[in-house]
């Protein structure tokens, strides 16, 4: 398949490896080909600079409708591929990745802005789900018993459960898609990705991967819609389509459990967070301050996962401010191309007017700057490292997802208050916790409100781990066994012999 419309990198720094089909497509790709759209092309920017990098095509809804077609069309033979051959597939897409690695990651760097050790370690960490679920695929176990009464035997089988729409967010655009595309054709199903159209070039350049490592046309398909509401509302409402993934804000993820009521679509949801961060007296400070760096820093604080909140008990506040201060203020910011930037930008100048608001409103609420605090008068949608004590427990930045490099700090005193503190939102994705006491930090991680908790780790993403939340952070789980669940249907089979 050759797509009308590629893109390719620029000559990448010195040592990157160049795949031999570099020529990234940046046209729908809808079964077996790569189509244009018919309206008016998306421009994707480089957060450094706000430049134009490419254009893509812009998906219509009998676009989306050609993608449902496409993907039943697939649907049944790629289902009754047998469990080890799905395995192999998806291996060979790992492979590619990993070898595909550094200019993957100079993609992400790019589009994104992350910088390329942050772009690399996603890489690997998008690529290992290829793997994961190549191992996966074949221990799909289902169950047998004997009725209680005796009659009759229970059988129960976990089936494929059809075409999936997936829905990804632009701060990961690897492994996002990775994270539900890898699953979804290891359970059997056909899939249809709608990745964000600020970061479309990563997952166009996953999606072409996968087709070079034997993915059958029609397995996965690919629209990037600058107006996803109309499409994705189409397409959920189609009978075909049965299972729905998104990751993203909790304020959309609302809307779109409002359009899966109407048709009771299967969901699963991975929403927005407000993660704590709790330094005890008793804590190892270096620790926790490593911690912190990979809490709050990773991806330059644009995560679900990232640190929101900083609370650090009066004995250690001190030492363990000094020392966040100085990490940070010792990060370069730059583009995140430039293999010496530790910081890249963030996402849109839309975002970085954001941020700066949130920063401003807390020092007039009564915090203090003790690191950045304001926008450098440079090109791009740039916001530096920032530090801010003091922060009173009531206010406005620490009620609402940051998602940039900004840290602040709450003082507390007690157990009973830092609980209440952490508990206080409606979000419950992630949580972080510092303690050489290990009995009480997992006496204190049972009573935090958070589907993943860090005891002394700065870093909760594990393939093999459950990833999601609870309360306004999400539905079902991803990564795992778990991840290869959520894409089946559980069907019980009464049987007599």
């Amino acid at each position: 398949m050759k797509a009308a419309n590629t893109f390719a990198l620029a000559k990448p720094k010195s040592g990157i490896a160049v795949p031999a089909n570099d020529a990234i497509p940046t046209d729908l790709l809808i079964g077996d080909t790569w189509v244009q759209g018919a309206g008016e092309r998306i421009p994707v920017h480089n957060p450094a600079n706000g430049e134009v990098i490419t254009t893509i095509s812009n998906a219509s809804v009998e676009d989306g409708m050609a993608a449902i077609a496409a993907a039943e069309k697939a649907a049944p033979g790629w289902a009754a591929t047998p469990a080890r051959q799905r395995a192999e597939i998806l291996r060979k897409c790992y492979d590619k990745m990993i070898a595909n690695a550094d200019w993957l990651a100079h993609l992400i760097s790019l589009e994104m802005g992350k910088a390329l050790p942050d772009s690399k370690g996603e890489v690997l960490y998008a690529a290992e789900f290829f793997r994961w679920y190549s191992e996966e695929t074949a221990r799909i176990r289902g169950e047998m018993q004997d009725s209680p009464n005796g009659t009759n035997k229970i059988l129960v089988q976990y089936q494929p459960i059809g075409i999936s729409l997936l829905i990804t967010p632009w701060n990961f655009p690897a492994a996002m898609a990775t994270r539900k595309i890898a699953p979804a054709l290891g359970a059997g199903c056909t899939v249809i990705l709608k990745p964000a159209i600020e970061t479309p070039l990563t997952a166009l350049a996953v999606a072409q991967i996968m087709l070079e490592a034997g993915v059958p046309p029609g397995v996965i398909n690919v629209i990037t819609p600058k107006d996803p509401g109309p499409v994705c509302a189409a397409i959920m409402h189609d009978p075909r389509v049965r299972k729905m993934s998104f990751t993203g804000s909790t304020a959309v993820g609302k809307k779109l459990l409002a359009t899966a009521s109407d048709t009771v679509l299967n969901c699963s949801m991975e929403l927005g967070g407000n993660a704590p961060f709790i330094v005890f007296d008793d804590a190892n400070v270096d620790d926790a301050v490593d911690g912190a760096m990979i809490a709050k820093m990773r991806n330059g604080g644009q995560a679900c996962t990232a640190t929101n909140r900083f609370y650090i008990q009066k004995g250690v506040l001190g030492e363990f401010t000094e020392k966040l201060t100085r990490k940070m203020g010792a990060m370069k910011l730059g583009d995140g191309t430039d293999p010496d930037t530790a910081l890249g930008p963030v996402i849109t100048e839309k975002q970085a007017n954001k941020i700066a608001g949130l920063v401003e409103g807390a020092i007039a609420e009564g915090a203090k700057v003790a690191l950045g605090g304001s926008r450098p008068n440079v090109p791009g949608y740039f916001y530096p490292a920032t530090v801010l004590t003091d922060v009173p427990a009531d206010a406005t930045i620490l009620k609402d997802e940051i998602f940039g490099p900004v840290a602040a700090i709450v003082a507390f005193d007690s157990e009973e208050e830092v609980i209440r503190l952490s508990n206080n939102t409606e979000y419950g994705l992630a949580a972080y916790l510092y303690t050489k006491d290990i009995k009480k930090g997992l006496n204190i991680a049972q009573k935090l409100e958070y589907g993943m908790i860090g005891v002394n780790r700065g870093l909760v993403s594990d393939t093999a781990a459950p990833f999601g939340g609870v309360k306004q952070s999400g539905l079902g789980r991803e990564g795992s066994h778990h991840g290869l669940i959520e894409f089946t249907e559980c069907r019980y089979v009464a049987v007599t012999w």
